[in-house]
């Protein structure tokens, strides 16, 4: 069978984009907000994180209170790191349930300004889904095991390209952590997208395949 000189050739379908989710670090000025009440927070434990061998939070005695004073610096934008988790606005918030509901929990904070009155609406935000989603043999990536249990674990120091298994593992998701390096939190093109057609201020966004 001929193919007609006027047929085009099928294209090929790109493959989906994936991105390491990090601060905008090209705004460096001091942060001018802080949780008033952390040491109520965080208890027993050093810095807020989630209960352990999960995600989401812990109960809290009292809403998060976050502290807002032009004094020390520049007010919180849209995405902020806060120890384990994100400090989130109204808008990225919509965002992330808009695309990917299910990935996300939150908690709502009380915003105050220096000088008592209430501040915008923001959230702790923490990534709940964790995927083994990494294809280990196209990618390029330092694996090591950590002593004493030998508990395996990746390293990016150096640089690293990451891809995923898609059809396998990740599919129709959007936002993910890596399930053997949990502080690092990977997003795929569709998500940014929204970020950037929102117009959110403080998010950065790393190409997981040249990392």
């Amino acid at each position: 069978m001929t193919t007609s000189s006027n047929e085009k050739p099928a294209r090929k379908t790109k493959a989906r984009k994936f991105y390491v989710v990090s601060l905008d670090y090209r705004t460096r000025s001091a942060p001018g907000w802080r949780m008033e009440n952390l040491e109520l927070l965080e208890g027993s434990r050093q810095g807020l994180s989630p209960p352990i061998g999960q995600r989401g939070f812990p109960p809290y005695p009292e809403p998060p209170r976050l502290l807002i004073d032009n004094s020390l610096g520049r007010e919180p934008r849209d995405f902020e790191i806060y120890h384990d988790y994100w400090v989130v606005s109204d808008r990225m918030k919509s965002v992330l349930e808009t695309i990917d509901p299910e990935a996300v929990a939150f908690v709502k904070c009380d915003t105050l300004h220096g000088d008592g009155s209430a501040g915008p609406a923001y959230w702790l935000c923490d990534v709940l889904r964790v995927l083994d989603a990494v294809d280990e043999e196209k990618s390029r990536v330092k694996i090591e095991c950590d002593p004493p249990d030998h508990r395996k674990r990746y390293n990016l120091l150096g640089g690293a390209n990451l891809f995923f298994r898609e059809d396998i593992v990740v599919g129709s998701i959007h936002l993910f952590r890596l399930r053997f390096l949990l502080p690092k939190i990977v997003c795929d093109q569709y998500l940014k997208a929204a970020c950037k057609e929102a117009g959110l201020k403080g998010i950065g966004f790393n190409d997981a395949a040249d990392y």
